[in-house]
């Protein structure tokens, strides 16, 4: 007996299954989009036309990228730097030398009576010169800052500029770098005075006793005016940025970098000391050798500073590391400049899409149509 739970076709001659209505067809499986995947599986990388992807940036694009600028585009990157760093430092030790060159002489030349006052005043003049190669680096390096800014944005559109070039992209805005680092040094400097005065009213009110009250009292400011400056100077930091490549006011920089640096304080500032301490242990494991050995030389070859051989000697060495530190410190400088510069570009991206406005413009140059400056604000393009 047959199972009646199991179908059978009918046997015989004449049959066929039985046909599908006219219109319908099987049902098909809903299409998913295509993954990332090798190359032919419909996913591309992000177009890559210079320096960067273009695409928001990790940790490990924005170092190499760093390093990049100056193999990159090495000409106008290191030697305008290696010039402009070179420049303030010469100028920076002949004024140096200069003044405490002549505060030695005095000192030796005044009386009894007066060389406590002459001293005084002697040791005064070499620290305000000393303040000469400080303010001198800083505006080179807000002249740099801006260079190195103009180089990495055309950079990531596959520009090669020469120096000329890069200057004239600055024509205007060297000005607003310059009265932008003046403001970062005046303040640092109301800082220094502020701390030196409470030192100073804590010795003439209470003598050792106030003085001593008066040093814990700055050590502890000075330690806050520290963390301000570190947060300062990371909420300020694309301040150049802006400067530079969206032409606007200093006041209008400060609000547009407060505003960029919101919700990556912390990622900013750890990429920038973590850079800093690179370039720092760099350049003390090239220069720090060599200036023990040049003293150790000196103090060989010529003991009591006696003129001879050896003096020239020692001096040939002490040129050879001035000049060794300057190459160092150039160096050192393009990256820090380069990173800042990254760090902008890629908080535009990942605020604005400013990486989608980079893939236009330099589709429509491959097409050979004119495109408009993709840094500028939308409302500010021309």
């Amino acid at each position: 007996m047959s199972d009646p739970t199991q179908w059978q076709a009918p046997s015989g001659a004449g049959w066929a299954p039985p046909s599908a209505p006219a219109g319908w067809a099987p049902p098909q499986e809903p299409s998913l989009p295509p993954r990332p995947g090798p190359a032919g599986s419909g996913w591309t990388p992000p177009p890559k036309p210079g320096l960067i992807p273009l695409r928001p940036l990790d940790f490990g694009t924005l170092l190499g990228a760093s390093f990049q600028v100056l193999r990159r585009n090495p000409k106008p990157m290191f030697g305008f730097t290696v010039l402009l760093t070179g420049l303030t430092t010469l100028i920076g030790l002949a004024v140096t030398g200069t003044v405490a060159f002549f505060a030695i002489g005095r000192i030796d030349a005044a009386t009894a009576e007066d060389v406590d006052l002459v001293t005084a005043g002697s040791i005064g003049s070499i620290i305000v010169a000393a303040l000469v190669p400080m303010v001198l680096s800083m505006l080179a390096f807000a002249v740099l800052q801006g260079i190195v800014t103009l180089e990495v944005a055309r950079g990531s559109l596959g520009e090669r500029n020469r120096l000329p070039q890069l200057w004239r992209l600055a024509k205007g805005r060297v000005g607003a770098l310059i009265g932008w680092s003046a403001l970062v040094l005046a303040v640092g400097v109301l800082g220094l005075v502020a701390v030196a005065g409470v030192i100073a009213l804590g010795a003439a009110l209470g003598g050792a006793v106030g003085a001593a009250v008066g040093i814990a009292i700055a050590v502890v400011l000075g330690l806050g005016m520290v963390v301000l400056a570190a947060w300062l100077g990371t909420k300020l930091s694309f301040v150049p940025s802006a400067l530079v490549l969206e032409r606007r006011t200093l006041r209008e920089a400060l609000h547009r970098s407060w505003s960029l640096t919101a919700g990556a304080f912390w990622r900013i500032l750890g990429i920038q000391l973590l850079v800093s301490f690179i370039v720092q242990t760099a350049v003390s494991i090239v220069t720090t050798p060599l200036s023990f050995i040049v003293g150790m030389a000196s103090a060989l070859i010529a003991p009591n500073g006696e003129l001879g051989p050896g003096a020239a000697i020692a001096i040939g060495a002490y040129v050879l590391t001035i000049v060794l530190t300057i190459i160092a410190s150039s160096v050192g400088y393009v990256m820090q400049c380069s990173v800042v510069a990254l760090l902008y570009l890629d908080r535009r991206m990942r605020t604005e899409g400013l990486d989608l406005v980079l893939q236009r413009t330099v589709d429509a140059r491959a097409a050979g149509r004119e495109a408009e400056d993709p840094f500028m604000p939308e409302v500010r393009r021309s």
